[in-house]
């Protein structure tokens, strides 16, 4: 697991519209160990840094199917890390929480997902796992799943909001061009 003081050198986090964003990641097989191993703490630290939350590895440039989460509860990192994430269950009941996502920087829109899933995924060690989320962690897993399948938090608004949302984050974007130059 990561440690939070030691210096790692972070990654560049990808931004709509790089493709990488819209594909669906490939599944990490036992080759992709050692390569998932070795960026999942440049991946904390490029999360930390941020801030976020959660991060998927398309987010910074890398097409296999696995994500980090860290809610930081009582400020003292949880890290989880999720290869080849699966959700077996859904609630009926759903939930509407405010997302933001790395890859839109600034933008938030309300998303309706169920409330609590049940997640089967491998761990770095490569034992199977099971969680049980609600609430945040809910939320967060079924975003950073969202990434693997090429799915951004927009996907899920009307077309109105979506491509409101898309549009401004273009134009901030240019401004920041601009004002680089």
């Amino acid at each position: 697991m990561p440690d939070m003081n030691a210096t790692v050198e972070t990654l560049e986090i990808r931004v709509v519209p790089d493709p990488i964003l819209k594909a669906r990641a490939k599944p990490v097989g036992a080759a992709d160990m050692e390569r998932v191993r070795g960026l999942v703490s440049r991946m904390f630290a490029t999360m930390y840094r941020a801030p976020g939350i959660g991060l998927a590895a398309p987010q910074v440039g890398v097409g296999l199917r696995f994500a980090i989460v860290d809610l930081m509860p009582d400020e003292k990192p949880a890290p989880i890390v999720l290869i080849n994430p699966e959700v077996t269950a859904r609630s009926e009941e759903q939930a509407t929480r405010e997302e933001g996502c790395l890859s839109l920087p600034g933008q938030y829109a309300d998303v309706t997902r169920p409330a609590k899933v049940t997640v089967r995924y491998t761990d770095t060690e490569g034992a199977r796992r099971q969680i049980e989320a609600e609430g945040l962690l809910a939320a967060c897993v079924q975003h950073e799943i969202d990434h693997l399948d090429g799915v951004l938090f927009v996907d899920h608004l009307s077309a109105l909001k979506r491509n409101m949302i898309l549009r401004r984050l273009a134009k901030e974007l240019r401004q920041k061009r601009a004002e680089a130059m």
